[in-house]
């Protein structure tokens, strides 16, 4: 048999436990070459540039 606890977890504790499993908001970065949104460390889906160069090719 596995541990068992002692006294039961009040709604408020296990509350305050929970409260670290919320989603966070995604901050959107600026593409440098055409300006639209995209995501943090990826390609702009837009243009298909990564650090200056064609990573994706074939877009639009």
């Amino acid at each position: 048999m596995g541990a068992v606890p002692k006294k039961k977890l009040t709604r408020a504790r296990r509350g305050r436990r929970l409260t670290a499993y919320k989603l966070k908001p995604v901050h959107a970065a600026v593409c440098q070459r055409c300006r639209n949104a995209k995501l943090p460390h990826a390609a702009c889906h837009q243009c298909g540039y990564y650090r200056g160069r064609q990573v994706i090719r074939d877009l639009a």
